[in-house]
């Protein structure tokens, strides 16, 4: 299974997009909610249909920065939110991304790629971290899938993932997940 834009854009058009919830996750929200420097440089892999980039634009925030293999599902966050900013919306591979953000959210990111690229996103993500920067989000702790997406894992494969290059990495269980994800999500926490 090749795991392309391609891939990404028919699970689209069929509608076989069970890791939208249809908005901007509860941890996710709570955690944007205490947030108040509105200027900050935010970056969201992997976004999708972006119900967080539209929940942070909607909340003041101006620099929120999209990127996705596919281009499918921006067109609905742009029939949602008309104004936000086209030039923030990046088709193309997270990995030949470019650029400085003080927040980077994960959100159904990590568990859509391959475990084997588990250790080049560790790797880009601190290289697209300003210094002071923080990975922020949410991580499945449920075996799940091996042969497709969603992929799984747990905390301590996590923290051996991430503990070399983000020292003062966290991983707390998630206390305001939706009811179907209740005990399966640890909130990450990985400042550079």
């Amino acid at each position: 299974m090749e795991l392309d834009a391609a891939f990404w854009t028919g699970r689209y058009a069929v509608g076989n997009t069970g890791w939208d919830i249809g908005g901007a996750s509860a941890p996710l929200k709570a955690y944007f909610d205490q947030i108040t420097d509105k200027g900050l440089e935010i970056l969201i892999p992997g976004g999708g249909r972006s119900h967080e980039a539209e929940y942070l634009h909607r909340s003041g925030f101006r620099h929120i920065h999209v990127v996705d293999l596919s281009g499918a599902p921006f067109a609905d966050l742009v029939e949602r939110c008309p104004d936000f900013p086209r030039g923030h919306l990046h088709v193309g591979n997270f990995f030949d991304h470019a650029g400085r953000y003080d927040r980077i959210i994960e959100q159904t990111f990590f568990c859509a790629l391959a475990p084997a690229l588990r250790p080049h996103y560790v790797e880009h993500m601190h290289k697209l971290l300003a210094p002071g920067g923080k990975l922020a989000g949410v991580l499945f702790d449920d075996p799940l899938f091996t042969d497709h997406p969603p992929f799984g894992g747990n905390k301590e494969e996590y923290l051996a993932l991430f503990k070399p290059l983000f020292p003062g990495v966290s991983l707390e269980r998630c206390y305001n997940s939706i009811a179907p994800r209740a005990g399966r999500e640890l909130w990450l926490m990985a400042p550079r």
